[in-house]
């Protein structure tokens, strides 16, 4: 790939970076700024550059529409308190602009400081935006001199703000994606055997394909969530209001038999309230497993025990979602051993990476997280790479 750090005479030129800034929020409040923190060296070396520096992310979902709580102005306030510098927002609506409005933004771009930095209101407000559609991506790249793509959680997708906007101007990768590339390559090419996975989380769809093609490089792939209840389903287990993805059931029975997948032989089963509670060993369960009303929402301890053998032995580890339902105790239990096996593992002999928002906080919630080797900004990304699928994002910048 072009990287950033090869880029010369960037003083006084307009620098459009795409970061993922898609952080997690509770009452108009951010959760957690990994994801910002992650691509602050980016942002300071281009202050440092005297760049002038625009900065695009998507936030939520608002399927090519304005929505008022997804609009970028948190975001702004906790870079403001970060950097203790004053980033300037350039309302861009819903991206709808017609050439005059288009040559007033480029102005107030034109007219920012050398070293400032400003944002961009949320791209997914551009129905453009999404599979690289119209002239999005035209209009974006008329507002820079070069394209800093630094968002590794997009660099899967074949957005207008990722890799259509490279057909138009000067293009190269940030720290962030450098660092990403380099860390992961370490599993894709010469990784420590043995190597394990452990999955969990939702997202069927996106990660029972995934673990198919992890396969080939995995010692052992360790499942629970709702990939582990969706293959229970399969198997005809009665599961009353457990969390289950049906139309995936068929792919997922056929993955989860493989003989590399390890699966749970325990579960907690209870309420969402974590005060009605039980486990259930499996080959005790006659196929009913819950009644309406209850929900398989851990791992149980035989289970841990058993992922524990695989942890302790790999040399290589890779960790995407919670294991059940760990923001309400009891159910914490899986996710917080699974997450005190590796941060130990880690901390030793194993090369240890994780990826994705629940699994990131889960490490934080037992304060290991300082022990794991790399933690990844993209939890699908991650996946997708190691599995060897094309990336738009960083086929764009090669």
């Amino acid at each position: 790939m072009k990287l950033l750090r090869t880029q010369k005479n960037l003083e006084g030129k307009r620098v459009l970076v795409r970061v993922d800034f898609n952080v997690p929020m509770e009452k108009g409040k951010i959760t957690d700024n990994t994801r910002i923190l992650s691509s602050l060296p980016t942002i300071e070396y281009l202050r440092e550059k005297k760049a002038k520096i625009l900065l695009v992310t998507h936030f939520g979902r608002p399927e090519g529409k304005i929505v008022s709580s997804l609009k970028v102005d948190p975001i702004i306030k906790e870079l403001e308190h970060l950097m203790q510098i004053k980033v300037k927002k350039i309302e861009t609506k819903n991206w709808k602009l017609n050439e005059k409005e288009q040559e007033q933004i480029r102005r107030q771009i034109d007219g920012m400081k050398e070293g400032s930095v400003a944002m961009l209101e949320n791209i997914r407000f551009a129905k453009e935006e999404k599979d690289n559609k119209g002239t999005l991506s035209e209009n974006l790249a008329k507002l820079c001199d070069l394209f800093v793509l630094d968002g590794f959680g997009v660099v899967h997708r074949n957005d207008a703000s990722v890799s259509g906007i490279t057909k138009y101007v000067r293009s190269c990768a940030g720290f962030l994606l450098e660092n990403e590339i380099k860390a992961l390559n370490k599993i894709l090419m010469n990784p420590k055997k043995p190597m394990c996975i452990i999955l969990g989380g939702a997202k069927v769809e996106t990660k029972v394909p995934v673990m198919e093609k992890l396969m080939k490089n995995a010692d052992s792939i360790l499942i629970g969530g709702v990939i582990f209840n969706t293959y229970l389903k399969s198997l005809g287990y009665t599961l009353g209001d457990s969390l289950v993805e049906e139309k995936y059931c068929k792919i997922t029975k056929v993955v989860c038999q493989k003989r590399k997948v390890v699966k749970p032989i325990d579960v907690i089963v209870g309420d969402k309230k974590g005060k009605n509670y039980h486990v259930v060993l499996l080959e005790e369960s006659k196929k009913a497993i819950c009644k309406k009303g209850e929900m398989i929402l851990d791992i149980g301890p035989m289970s841990v025990c058993l992922f524990s053998k695989y942890i302790k032995k790999a040399e290589t580890i890779v960790w995407n979602g919670a294991m059940g339902f760990f923001e309400q105790t009891p159910y914490d239990m899986g996710t917080r051993e699974v997450a005190q096996l590796m941060a130990e593992r880690s901390k030793g002999k194993a090369f240890g990476v994780i990826g994705g928002g629940e699994t990131i906080e889960a490490m934080e919630l037992v304060g290991l997280d300082h022990y794991i080797d790399f933690i990844s900004t993209g939890g699908g990304a991650m996946l997708q790479y190691l599995a060897g699928d094309e990336m738009p994002g960083i086929e764009a910048l090669k």
